[in-house]
């Protein structure tokens, strides 16, 4: 029966050629889809699950709540893992870790350097190892980075470091061109879907901050994790941290009410208030999105196959009355039927699986994902394939199975076929449906681009425009030869302008605190602080409206704000804060200057209450004004001279523009992923209806024949078979623009400043889903009705 099936399957999908190819064409655009989301949402939520004993390990964050807003990192202070292991119950293992950076150097027998680079390095407790466990090559948990000037190093970077694992053991890497570590341990490549990418992991004892004893000092930079004893209650946990902070925070008064918390390991990837080492940015509303369009597009696909296989009912009318006539029984029918739709959707996924591998080295290049292959051998893959394959065939062929399986054999074999089922038809439905998901992906994408360009548009406050970053080493050494590079960068020709700063007016790195006004604590808020020269201003053409920029003398006792911070502190007139005293760590100096805002932040955020001060220690970037005529030569002499000085350094340069655009990376992706898979659902949509209106077409012909023998025009057939589906297109609108609105006004509310919701999209979606209806059903209705009526009647 199988065999006589297939056959039967086959000659018919073979003699209906446009069926078969806009079906297979449509399932296989879906799959291709759907694979890939999934590859991409799986691997997503594959983060930190390699770990070990991953339900018991947490992370310590820290929240802070003001009188007019709460905030939120991902560190702890340094003494916080000792009080913690001394006095709290529950911990079985607990370890700090401190992200840093900074020039590696490694050197052959001769002294030579056969490597240089600026990596990215963790100082670690040994217990770190114990709690995210890893598989030593060389090396032990318990006794690795156990002593001071000690690194373990990951299996892929010994073998860049040394040439391999054998050869790196007991080898010196110097950091900072002054601090050696000798390699004690080498531990096999974790993969990288992890929120702690450890590659280089230096003693905690030889980092410069390990006896920080400062509760109030808390960084993202410096975070804490722990292994939680098997019997141990997280809500139990979480109380007995509220009384460790009532002993070492509120005891001294300190503002903001900071609290500590657990978070769990598998929260750590997809946290939208606390960040993470991997520097992630994907949230569980990211992955929620992606799989809503994944089953856009299989929904849409499967749209087009009910209605292309019921629209074809007619055609099969006939087979289905001889074959019922002949005893065939309603359950063969159906799975004859059921039979012709996993032929199609095989086909189709077979084709499906060799376009996503084509398609997914470009993609995880775009998206910045290492995943190697989309079809990897795994049971969850399998699985997939499976469910998608089964479902697929459920969804699209069993409705029009227990259709065409349903007609009666005498309506059929007169040719007398109408599919109704109420009111409205299933079909109908469908179609308006499949059209609603299309407008509403075309408004969504419009607005993605329009708050795209918005947010490259808006004025920020400052200059940016030719303004060169570069990362000034933080040593003594090198910050102490910062007149000298100043004074070797005036007599470059193409320079303008050059400052010192601690980071550029629009940046990500956030350094607050709390402060004093006039001697009165604030507890309203915390004040973010930017260190800079006196040239910075000019740099950056920040506009001062009351005071003036602080004097080159004025290195510890003068202040500069900006709007913001002058308002939240009670202020209207810009004028009567200057003079005002601020203190802060140990600073105390009055305010000189006001200047207007700018945005400090990306367009997500709302305008910080600002500092400005003097504190060359902190001066880490310098800015350059580059002549527009000359940048290609100043470059390369800024350059050289640089190299000539630092020599021991790695240079990096960057635009700010370029740096700016960093902060919108995620939109910018959401913005293209939107355009591309809503592009690939709207041609599903519409090569489903280029297949439904030639069936149509091709059903109504006598219809047509018999108005044009009774006098009607081509142009009065052609409105007549244009106008049902042009009501289905506006119904299919009026739908969507209420849900459109909804979802865009949902994604826009992540910006604090952000365009408008305009008219236009809405316009545009509606006048291009009308116009591609129209062309497509025009040209298939002019064929017909251009058609002979003559031979189309001769045989009736």
């Amino acid at each position: 029966m199988f065999k006589l099936n297939l056959k039967i399957a086959l000659r018919n999908l073979y003699s209906n050629k446009l069926y078969t190819c806009v079906n297979i064409l449509g399932l296989t655009i879906g799959m291709t889809g759907c694979i890939l989301i999934f590859t991409f949402i799986k691997f997503q939520q594959s983060y930190d699950r390699h770990f070990n004993n991953g339900d018991r390990i947490y992370r310590f964050v820290t929240d802070w709540k003001y009188n007019n807003f709460d905030d939120y990192s991902s560190g702890v202070p340094f003494p916080f893992a000792p009080a913690v292991q001394a006095e709290l119950a529950g911990i079985e293992k607990i370890a700090r870790i401190s992200r840093n950076s900074g020039v590696i150097i490694v050197k052959d027998g001769e002294g030579t350097i056969k490597y240089k680079a600026n990596r990215e390095l963790y100082f670690v407790e040994p217990a770190l190892f114990d709690i995210l466990q890893v598989n030593w090559v060389s090396g032990k948990s318990n006794s690795a980075l156990s002593a001071p000037n000690t690194v373990v190093l990951s299996e892929r970077t010994s073998k860049l470091l040394f040439g391999s694992t054998k050869e790196a053991e007991n080898k010196i890497v110097t950091l900072w061109n002054s601090v050696p570590l000798r390699v004690v341990g080498i531990f096999k490549d974790i993969p990288s879907s992890s929120s702690v990418p450890m590659e280089i992991m230096a003693s905690f004892s030889t980092f410069w901050g390990n006896k920080n004893q400062d509760w109030e000092s808390v960084s993202s930079y410096n975070q804490c994790f722990a292994l939680l004893s098997k019997d141990a209650s997280v809500t139990t946990f979480n109380h007995s941290l509220k009384k460790l902070s009532n002993k070492y925070l509120q005891q001294k008064k300190l503002p903001g009410q900071q609290q500590y918390k657990l978070q769990a390991l598998k929260d750590i990837h997809f946290s939208q208030q606390y960040s993470n080492f991997a520097d992630t940015a994907v949230t569980r509303n990211d992955v929620f999105g992606l799989g809503l369009i994944a089953i856009f597009l299989m929904t849409s696909a499967c749209i087009n196959f009910i209605n292309l296989a019921t629209a074809q009912s007619v055609n099969r009318g006939k087979e289905v009355g001889v074959r019922k006539v002949m005893g065939a029984i309603r359950p063969q029918l159906v799975i004859q039927f059921l039979t012709e739709t996993i032929l199609i959707t095989a086909s189709s996924m077979t084709i499906a699986c060799i376009f996503s591998e084509l398609a997914l080295s470009p993609l995880s290049s775009f998206l910045k994902v290492p995943i190697s292959s989309a079809l990897s051998l795994n049971v969850g893959m399998a699985g997939f394939l499976v469910i998608l394959l089964i479902v697929v065939s459920a969804l699209a062929g069993f409705y029009p199975a227990l259709i065409l399986s349903g007609l009666n054999p005498v309506s059929a074999l007169k040719n007398r076929i109408r599919i109704q089922t109420g009111i409205i038809s299933f079909r109908t439905l469908l179609i308006v449906a499949q059209f609603a998901v299309t407008v509403i992906l075309i408004i969504g994408t419009l607005m993605v681009i329009r708050q795209m360009n918005y947010m490259r548009e808006k004025p920020l406050g400052f200059e940016k425009d030719h303004i060169m970053l570069i990362n000034f080493p933080g040593d003594s050494a090198s910050l102490s030869h910062q007149p000298l590079f100043r004074n070797k960068m005036s007599q470059v020709k193409g320079i303008k302008m050059l400052s010192f700063f601690a980071r550029p007016p629009l940046s990500g790195l956030m350094n607050t605190t709390n402060f004093y006004i006039d001697g009165r604590e604030n507890k309203d808020f915390e004040v973010r602080l930017s260190m800079s020269d006196e040239h910075y201003f000019d740099l950056f053409a920040l506009e001062f409206i009351a005071g003036k920029v602080y004097g080159k003398s004025d290195t510890a006792n003068a202040y500069i704000t900006n709007e913001t911070f002058i308002k939240k502190i009670g202020i209207s007139d810009p004028r009567l804060a200057l003079g005002k005293i601020i203190s802060q760590n140990g600073r105390t100096g009055p305010i000189v200057g006001i200047v207007k805002d700018f945005n400090d932040q990306s367009l997500k955020e709302q305008i910080s209450p600002m500092i400005f001060y003097q504190e060359k220690r902190q001066y880490y970037s310098m800015g350059i004004k580059l002549d527009q005529s000359q940048i290609q030569n100043t470059k390369k002499e800024i350059e050289a001279i640089w190299t000539n000085m630092f020599p021991n350094e790695i240079y990096n340069a960057k635009f700010i523009d370029d740096d700016i655009q960093q902060y919108y990376e995620s939109e910018r992706i959401t913005g293209i992923l939107l355009t591309t898979f809503g592009a690939l659902i709207m041609f599903i949509a519409f090569i489903g209806l280029f297949g439904l209106v030639s069936f149509i077409a091709a059903q109504r012909s006598r219809e047509v024949a018999i108005r044009k023998i009774l006098g009607a025009s081509n142009l009065e057939l052609v409105t007549m078979l244009n106008g049902s589906f042009i009501k289905l297109v506006l119904i299919a609108n009026v739908i969507a623009w209420p849900l459109a609105y909804v979802l865009v006004s949902k994604w826009l509310a992540n910006f604090a400043y952000r365009s408008s919701i305009s008219i236009w999209p809405f316009v545009f979606a509606v006048t291009a889903s009308l116009l591609i209806t129209l062309i497509i059903v025009t040209l298939q209705s002019y064929r017909v009705a251009n058609a002979n009526a003559v031979s189309v009647l001769k045989y009736e």
